[in-house]
């Protein structure tokens, strides 16, 4: 007999047929996230659960699911919405989506800098509205990204993979670690510059988020913190929302205290803070940064592969992040 799986939203077909040729696959049958309600009901009796970041999964969902529950696979490389010590109380391992999105990501970041700071998204309004004026060699005005400097906060593998893109645009690259600095104050892989917050936020032409959602990096960016950036640098956000305070970027736009900000995720996705819309000088996007074809597939299968490893072969899923309660 086949494990049971629910998967929380309908992936790319590949990735739906691996599934169905591996499990005894439930999937949501809405074009929509599931209320909790009909996700706390769908998760009862499975063996695995491939949910999206959109699923809460907590100790209320993990019990729901039963003692029958092995695994859950993330569709996601981040797992914010997974409370991971409560799976792990109840031997439940966690699994996400690390490297197949790190690419598609960091070409995200750097479309965000050019277009904010090239004013891509006002120029395509202009044109569209039928306003375009005779050229002018002073209209629209924007910013160079080029021999700028790129502040990343945070340097994981999409901050290493936005810096390595970054130095073809020949900008010069510092950070602030998620932790320590390097022996000898610079990231080996980079070259980036390892500098404190306060050092790469009063530096830095574009800042760039990197950092995973925690306790920690909540609000890691308040209103102390955009005090000290320059007035003509832009906020750059493809990690997680809430690792910036809205409400404070806001209002430091709104005191010319930033020169714009690209931003793909927000604090409390799907409102966006209506101090945001309708500025010329912030692009927003609906928390995009994976979503080309090719990487939504890869993420999926890798998804795949960490049930099959559990549930089907019985060995250890490539990408635990709790590997202590397969011991």
């Amino acid at each position: 007999m086949k494990p049971k799986v629910l998967l929380t939203r309908r992936l790319p077909a590949k990735v739906v047929d691996l599934l169905k040729e591996n499990f005894e696959l439930s999937v949501n049958p809405y074009d929509r996230a599931l209320t909790r309600e009909e996700f706390l009901s769908a998760a009862r009796g499975m063996d695995g659960l491939l949910p999206l970041l959109t699923e809460r999964i907590d100790g209320e969902a993990l019990d729901a699911a039963g003692p029958g529950l092995k695994i859950v696979a993330n569709h996601a490389v981040g797992f914010n919405n997974i409370d991971v010590p409560a799976a792990t109380a109840r031997g439940v391992a966690v699994t996400n989506t690390p490297d197949v999105l790190t690419d598609t990501t960091a070409d995200l970041a750097l479309a965000l800098m050019l277009a904010v700071a090239r004013r891509v998204p006002e120029g395509d309004r202009i044109c569209r509205g039928g306003s375009f004026p005779e050229w002018n060699p002073q209209f629209m005005l924007g910013a160079d990204v080029h021999h700028k400097t790129l502040g990343l906060i945070g340097l994981g593998r999409v901050g290493r993979a936005v810096a390595k893109r970054a130095a073809g645009f020949g900008m010069k690259l510092i950070y602030a670690p998620h932790g320590e600095c390097p022996q000898g104050g610079v990231d080996p892989v980079s070259g980036a510059k390892c500098l404190s917050l306060d050092e790469v936020l009063a530096q830095a032409d574009f800042l760039s988020l990197h950092v995973p959602l925690t306790e920690e990096t909540h609000h890691l960016l308040g209103a102390a913190e955009l005090a000290k950036t320059k007035p003509s640098a832009f906020l750059i956000n493809t990690a997680r929302g809430p690792v910036v305070d809205e409400q404070a970027l806001v209002e430091a736009l709104d005191a010319n205290r930033l020169a714009g900000a690209g931003l793909d995720v927000f604090e409390n996705e799907p409102q966006i803070h209506p101090g945001l819309v309708g500025r010329d000088n912030v692009v927003l996007l609906p928390h995009v940064g994976s979503a080309t074809a090719e990487t939504r597939i890869a993420m999926g299968i890798k998804a795949a592969t960490n049930l099959i490893a559990l549930l089907i072969k019985g060995e250890e899923p490539p990408d635990c992040l709790n590997p202590q309660v397969l011991a």
